[in-house]
């Protein structure tokens, strides 16, 4: 069980050329400005406030700041608590995400400093276990700072038979304000109560992430809705792609379930679904009958005493921090 940690935070070391700051309400600003610094003012950085209000799951505003000598904040890494279950049991668990460099002080060494201190805080809270799933840039520092890797999330591309409306809308901008609302129209007609779905992956014997409600409301802070299948439900994200963060089936079989996902699809106008889970899950096992699977993001850890073979642990793209 987990119980929220209120002891105060080791004393960050500090660089002649860096000042280490701990994350905190106050300095939380500094990541939407250090977001548009690495993706550019036209980007939509994610509610960053909400994302990180944590203290649900036992633990909040676990990460760190470098800043630069002129104040400008040069890099930040840092974890989001969760709560993983495993045989019945949950634990205090975390996910790396939102970790970012200043294109004018990369190379420096900050991404493994500040991974260490992170790992270190993480140890002083009482969060047990670290998960991530970096990407190619992230992949040699997160290896170097002693992360390790149990396999990689597969993803499965569904083709949709459509008329291309997403690309005529990209093409043509002037169609996007009719089009937002055909979607908007046909998303309130098939959206089902609730704000997510429980995890698909949590058998026996396997775990993955404890999505009771705390963790639903929480994960508010994106855009995504759960649509009824007729007795399935999907929870999906989309933008100008079509993600399935997990699938629901109750008593409807894979093959109605998918059929009636891909009839929404091509009215929206998406070419392709697409879906990432970790192999050996039960939807995982359903989607390779029809489709091949091809190895997406790499599964890595840091165990900090959780006590649970990390090869049993899985996930679907609704456990990733940017679903």
């Amino acid at each position: 069980m987990h119980s929220e940690s209120t002891a105060t935070s080791p004393m960050p070391p500090q660089t002649s050329e860096y000042h280490i700051e701990r994350l905190s309400e106050n300095n939380l600003p500094d990541l939407t400005r250090l977001f548009f610094a690495v993706y550019g003012e036209e980007a939509t950085p994610p509610r960053f406030a909400q994302k990180y209000a944590t203290a649900w799951a036992g633990a909040a505003y676990i990460g760190y700041f470098a800043y630069a000598a002129d104040g400008t904040p040069a890099a930040y890494y840092g974890v989001m608590p969760c709560l993983l279950q495993y045989t019945n049991n949950t634990l205090l668990a975390a996910q790396s995400g939102d970790t970012m460099t200043h294109p004018e002080h990369r190379n420096k060494g900050l991404f493994v400093q500040l991974c260490r201190m992170t790992i270190d805080l993480c140890r002083h809270t009482g969060i047990r276990l670290l998960f991530g799933f970096p990407n190619q840039n992230s992949y040699p520092g997160a290896i170097k700072a002693g992360w390790t890797v149990t396999e990689s999330l597969d993803y499965f591309t569904i083709p949709v038979k459509t008329i291309p409306l997403v690309g005529l809308v990209r093409k043509f901008p002037f169609l996007a304000g009719a089009y937002n609302s055909y979607t908007k129209n046909l998303l309130t007609n098939h959206t089902s109560t609730g704000q997510g779905l429980s995890s698909s992956v949590i058998t026996p014997t396997t775990g993955g992430v404890y999505r009771n409600d705390d963790y639903l409301n929480y994960k508010t802070y994106s855009d995504t809705h759960v649509l009824q299948l007729k007795n399935a439900r999907a929870w999906v994200k989309i933008t100008d792609t079509f993600v399935i963060g997990d699938l629901e089936l109750n008593d409807t079989t894979f093959d109605e379930a998918l059929d009636r996902l891909k009839k929404f699809a091509s009215r929206l106008g998406h070419r392709r679904l697409f879906f990432h889970t970790s192999p050996g899950t039960p939807l995982h096992h359903l989607f390779a009958k029809q489709y091949t699977p091809t190895p997406g993001f790499a599964t890595a850890f840091i165990d900090l005493g959780a006590g649970i073979p990390l090869q049993q642990l899985k996930f679907t793209f609704a456990d990733i921090d940017t679903f």
